[in-house]
C-alpha cells in the first residue's frame, strides 16, 4: 500500500486539510498570546460555537453559505462580550489566573452547548458547489476537502498582506514586539488588542463552520482540538504568522501520517516533536519577539 503513489498523495492532501483547520484556529490564538499576553484556553470552545451556530444557520436558511457567513460574525460578537466583560479585566491578572478563568469558561460553554443543542452529534451538508469528488493529481479526492485547503491558503495570503502591507499590520507587529514602546509612540494599543481579539474569534468561528461538514459537531469538539492547537502555537512561536503555518503543517503531517504508518506511536509523536522543538528552540521556530 505504501508503495502506491496515490496513497502518498491522498495522505498528503489529508494532512494539508487538517493543517489548514489548525491554522485557522492557531493563527488567532498565537497573535492573542503574542499581543495581549493572554492565555485563552476557551479558544477551542469558540471553534465549537462556530460549528454549532453554523449547523443552526444552515438548517434555518437551507444553505451552507449562511453558516459560512453567520458563524464568524456570531462568534466575533460573543468575543466582544467576553473581551468587555472578562478578558480586559483579566489581562493584568497573571497567567495562572487567566488559565483558571478561561478553563472555567470551557465548562460554561460545554453546558451551554448541551442546553442549546443537546448531546447528540450533529452534522451539516456540504455546499452543492463543492459536493462530490474531483480528479486531482491522478486520484479522486473529495472536492470539499480541497476547498478547505484552498480557503486556508487564501486566509494565509490575506493575513500575510494585512500584516506586511497595511498600517494596521505594522501596528500589530509593533505591539507584539514591544507594546509599551508602541503605546509611547501614540498608538492606541488597547484598540488594536480589541480588533485582534475579535479577528481571532471570527477565524475560530470560521474554522468551526468549515469543519462541520467534515467532522461530527459535538459538545466536546472544542476541547479535543485545543491541545493540538496549543502545540501548534508553542512549536511555531508566539505572535508569528510564519510560526502558525509552520506549526500547523508540522502537526497536521505528523498526526496524519502517524495515524496511518504507526498507529501505536501516533499519540506520542506530536508530543515528541514538541519536546524536540522546545529543547532546540525554546521560543518556538519563528517567534515574533527576538
Amino acid at each position: 500500500m505504501t508503495a502506491d503513489a496515490s496513497f502518498w498523495i491522498v495522505q498528503t492532501l489529508n494532512a494539508l486539510q487538517l493543517s489548514m483547520l489548525l491554522f485557522l484556529l492557531s493563527v488567532g490564538l498565537t497573535v492573542i498570546f503574542g499581543l495581549l499576553h493572554f492565555v485563552n484556553l476557551a479558544h477551542g470552545s469558540l471553534y465549537a460555537l462556530g460549528a454549532f451556530v453554523g449547523v443552526s444557520a444552515s438548517a434555518f436558511a437551507g444553505s451552507y453559505w449562511a453558516a459560512f457567513a453567520v458563524a464568524p460574525v456570531a462568534v466575533a460578537l460573543v468575543g466582544i462580550v467576553l473581551y468587555v466583560a472578562l478578558i480586559r479585566r483579566m489581562r493584568n491578572a497573571g497567567p495562572m489566573n487567566q488559565v483558571l478563568v478561561t478553563f472555567g469558561l470551557i465548562f460554561v460553554f460545554l453546558d451551554l452547548f448541551r442546553l442549546g443543542w443537546g448531546d447528540i452529534p450533529l452534522g451539516m451538508a456540504e455546499p452543492d458547489l463543492f459536493s462530490g469528488r474531483t480528479a486531482f493529481l491522478g486520484i479522486v479526492y473529495p472536492t470539499y476537502r480541497l476547498f478547505i485547503i484552498g480557503l486556508g491558503l487564501a486566509v494565509l495570503a490575506a493575513l500575510s498582506l494585512l500584516l506586511s502591507r497595511t498600517q494596521l499590520g505594522a501596528i500589530v507587529r509593533a505591539g507584539v514586539d514591544n507594546g509599551d514602546m508602541a503605546a509611547c509612540l501614540g498608538i492606541n494599543v488597547e484598540r488594536v488588542f480589541f480588533i485582534v481579539f475579535c479577528l481571532g474569534c471570527a477565524l475560530a468561528g470560521l474554522a468551526g463552520a468549515v469543519a462541520a461538514p467534515v467532522l461530527s459537531v459535538t459538545t466536546d469538539m472544542g476541547t479535543a482540538i485545543l491541545i493540538p492547537t496549543l502545540v501548534v502555537v508553542v512549536i511555531g512561536g508566539l505572535g508569528s504568522l510564519r510560526g502558525a503555518i509552520a506549526g500547523s503543517l508540522l502537526i497536521g503531517f505528523v498526526q496524519t501520517f502517524g495515524a496511518v504508518l504507526a498507529p501505536q506511536a501516533a499519540a506520542v509523536a506530536v508530543y515528541a516533536l514538541l519536546a524536540v522543538v522546545l529543547i532546540l528552540r525554546p521560543a518556538g521556530l519563528f517567534p515574533a519577539r527576538g
